[in-house]
């Protein structure tokens, strides 16, 4: 009788046994993000928006040419950037600069607004040597308007286009925080000074700063 007991016992145990033995995966693991293979949306999709913030050194000039060619004097300002990601190989980026121009008869000073379309050359998944790719060149173009005062003369068209190629190269410290190194080419069509009337304002600027991914 004893055994009858003990061997029903172990085959009420017997369901029990099994379902402790298979094994459950209630969540699923989140890769981390410096181990996994990325697409071609990974970073986007993660990071949409980012802001920065540059230093720029300009050398400025008159952009036309001939005998008419006239040298500005270097000068430093600063601009704000904000960005959306539409892939991982093109963004939209929007910067406000402090524009300041100098030449010997006039100075410049200004706010420009410019909306950038950047290209980033980040290797696909499929034939890249390493998960993590930390180096990422870049070219644009943009356009833009400029609210200028003039010092020293007066000023026709205070508000003008500009317009405006860039290119330049991207250190990605991790995925939130980016160093952004590069060069950008400003044109700003002609504001018709007293002193010059055909001058048109550009500038040689190399720029550096960071940027923040969200």
């Amino acid at each position: 009788m004893k055994a009858k007991y003990f061997l029903l016992s172990a085959m009420c145990l017997l369901p029990g046994v099994a379902n402790a033995a298979i094994p459950y995966r209630v969540q699923q693991v989140r890769v981390p993000y410096e181990m996994r293979q990325e697409d071609d949306q990974t970073f986007a999709s993660e990071h949409r928006f980012y802001a920065g913030a540059m230093y720029n050194f300009s050398m400025w000039q008159d952009a036309r040419d001939g005998d008419a060619y006239s040298a500005g004097k270097n000068t430093s300002s600063f601009e704000g950037v904000v960005g959306v990601r539409a892939f991982d190989t093109f963004r939209i980026e929007a910067n406000y600069l402090r524009t300041d121009a100098d030449w010997d008869a006039f100075s410049l000073t200004g706010d420009t607004v410019f909306v950038n379309a950047i290209f980033d050359a980040r290797i696909d998944s499929l034939y890249r040597l390493f998960y993590k790719q930390h180096l990422v060149p870049y070219v644009g173009a943009g356009a833009g308007v400029s609210w200028n005062r003039a010092h020293d003369t007066d000023i026709d068209n205070s508000t003008t286009p500009v317009a405006a190629a860039l290119a330049g190269l991207g250190i990605e410290m991790g995925e939130y925080f980016t160093l952004d190194l590069g060069y950008r080419y400003m044109y700003m069509f002609r504001p018709k000074f007293e002193n010059m009337p055909d001058l048109s304002p550009a500038a040689h600027q190399f720029r550096a700063g960071v940027r923040i991914n969200f």
